[in-house]
């Protein structure tokens, strides 16, 4: 990995190539929001030389036209394409992870992929699944600041071969109440600003512990899965679900299980089968919730 500074200068250049996880991915931006989100969040990522084999190609680009001075937008480029309409111009860098969520999710098909946080304790995955609103990234954030090992917030790869999940760690993604909620108790982590109306409300992401990043290469073996849902003022619940019920929830939240036929049918069948499967609702006690998760690892044989 190069130095901080020479990492600093080569991001500012405008192009380079970055590891993420299992990914090399070529950005290219010249604009001063990505640059910077990049420079402070991904800092402990490794840059990679320049002539890399790359996964993905990613360019974030102002519209052609009037479009650059009034009303300034951004675009998002993959490869030769821009698969999404323009966003405002102050979005650029959350527009960055969630396309770069599209590009994961819609075309790493060696991995079976599940909207769904993923965290680790001694080489043991808690899978955390949930559609957005039902708190499973504010549970994330929470639990890597509490001595987890943060795999992903938003995209839980299972690899076809090994049925191992596989760690994709990025910035975590918090949106509204969650962002003061993650500050508020954890003030010593770093997060990028707040940027208000977008389609999910207001956004902000979290830096990933640079533990996590060093450990990108240790898979785990995925023993629980958790349906989380926040719910204020009420107490701490936890009731099993059967399993045939958790592989039709586990395939509704998966991005590429149909596309996957055969194989994605046998890779979520292993999953389900080496899992405790559990609905959770929780009210923000999360040293609590904490302390239950390590309970249930540590009876999984």
């Amino acid at each position: 990995m190069r130095e901080p500074n020479s990492t600093s200068s080569l991001i500012a250049s405008g192009q380079f190539v970055i590891r993420i996880g299992p990914f090399s991915i070529r950005i290219h931006s010249g604009m001063p929001s990505v640059q910077q989100g990049i420079i402070e969040l991904y800092s402990a990522y490794p840059i990679l030389p320049p002539d890399t084999f790359c996964d993905f190609y990613v360019r974030l680009i102002q519209p052609a036209g009037v479009r650059r001075f009034f009303r300034k937008q951004v675009l998002f480029a993959f490869d030769q394409f821009i698969p999404f309409k323009p966003l405002p111009y102050v979005q650029a860098f959350p527009f960055f992870e969630w396309g770069l969520n599209w590009c994961i999710s819609g075309y790493s098909h060696r991995f079976l992929i599940i909207h769904a946080a993923v965290v680790e304790r001694n080489g043991k995955a808690l899978i955390l699944p949930g559609a957005p609103g039902s708190g499973k990234s504010t549970l994330c954030a929470a639990l890597i600041n509490n001595g987890w090992r943060l795999l992903s917030d938003e995209l839980t790869l299972v690899d076809r071969a090994t049925g191992y999940v596989v760690p994709v760690p990025r910035p975590v993604s918090l949106k509204n109440e969650s962002i003061s909620v993650i500050a508020d108790t954890f003030p010593f982590c770093q997060f990028s600003p707040v940027v208000h109306d977008t389609l999910k409300g207001s956004v902000c992401l979290m830096k990933p512990p640079s533990e996590s990043v060093s450990k990108a290469d240790q898979t785990a073996v995925p023993c629980l899965v958790v349906f989380p849902k926040y719910r204020a003022e009420s107490s701490l619940s936890l009731s099993a679900v059967p399993k045939a019920e958790a592989f039709m929830r586990l395939a509704d939240l998966s991005f590429n299980y149909s596309v996957l036929g055969a194989q994605g049918f046998q890779t979520m069948l292993g999953l389900v089968n080496s899992c405790q499967a559990y609905d959770f609702i929780y009210d923000g006690d999360f040293n609590h919730a904490s302390d239950l998760f390590v309970q249930l690892l540590d009876d999984v044989r």
